[in-house]
């Protein structure tokens, strides 16, 4: 894929940029229609009707692609027959038609292409976009949409440029080094898929205007020290004031320096290296 720049016809334009969309097959046309459904927009509102996730809401409509993650068609051919955009998700997706006539949609690694073959199960020949047991594939390869627990379907990278790569197999483990940096053991029944997702230049992307991410469904956002006393802790002073407090939500939840993840996830003793930390560097280990 591209960036594409247009002429700095307004302030918007100028600082904007887009997609080309180059790997696209089905440019204009509709998706798969027995793989659509409709998704309700919550505008940040739970159940109750309580906001519990702030600026959200608006955007533009979207229609749901399921998607395959579980890769569960073993030993039937599949051929490609288009690639796609997705508007829920920043990479796009490759409609898979099998030998049987069941279609479905993957997540589209780099290299794909229609009219290319891919497979799944154990055994297979480990290419780009076939999906396969951890166990099957060879170390050293960079691999995406990757179970955590066997059948589950993938959780772990899954967006746009997102690569992690089979470091080494112990046993019944398998080390997998995360995008993030982080390095964590994965049974070797899980599945992964070969290859780096597609629509690597998606980081690179600059909306330009308030418009463009109104589109998506992001209301403003007003910084705690912009508000008033009774709006927000940080809120009130003479002139353009700090706040006189750590960062904190406008309920008073300190924003930063707490951990995020439970100290007593049966899982941390398989996270081996804990990922970077732009502000802070190196995190700690995780306690086992």
């Amino acid at each position: 894929m591209g960036i594409r720049k247009y002429k700095p016809t307004s302030p918007g334009r100028r600082a904007s940029s887009v997609n080309d969309f180059a790997e696209l097959t089905t440019k204009g046309n509709k998706p798969e229609k027995s793989l659509c459904e409709r998704i309700r927009k919550t505008g940040g509102r739970n159940h109750h009707g309580k906001i519990t996730c702030r600026g959200r809401g608006g955007g533009a409509r979207r229609i749901y692609r399921r998607i395959d993650f579980k890769r569960s068609k073993d030993g039937i051919v599949g051929n490609v027959k288009s690639v796609e955009y997705d508007p829920n998700r920043s990479c796009h997706i490759a409609l898979i038609e099998y030998a049987d006539g069941e279609r479905r949609y993957i997540l589209s690694p780099v290299g794909l292409k229609a009219g290319d073959v891919v497979e799944s199960g154990a055994g297979v020949e480990p290419k780009v976009g076939n999906a396969m047991p951890l166990k099957d594939i060879p170390p050293g390869l960079d691999v995406h949409n990757i179970e955590m627990n066997a059948g589950q379907g993938g959780k772990l990278v899954r967006t746009a440029g997102g690569v992690a790569r089979l470091m080494a197999r112990n046993d019944n483990w398998a080390t997998i080094v995360l995008p993030s940096g982080e390095t964590r053991e994965i049974r070797v029944e899980c599945r992964a898929t070969i290859g780096q997702i597609g629509n690597i230049d998606h980081q690179n992307l600059r909306w330009g205007k308030a418009g463009r991410t109104r589109h998506r469904g992001r209301r403003p956002h007003v910084r705690g020290t912009a508000k008033n006393p009774v709006a927000h802790p940080l809120g009130g002073g003479e002139g353009r004031s700090g706040g006189g407090r750590h960062p904190c939500s406008p309920t008073g939840v300190l924003a930063k320096g707490g951990r995020t993840r439970s100290p007593s996830k049966v899982s941390n003793k398989r996270i081996l290296r804990r990922r970077k930390s732009k502000r802070y560097g190196q995190l700690p280990a995780v306690n086992k």
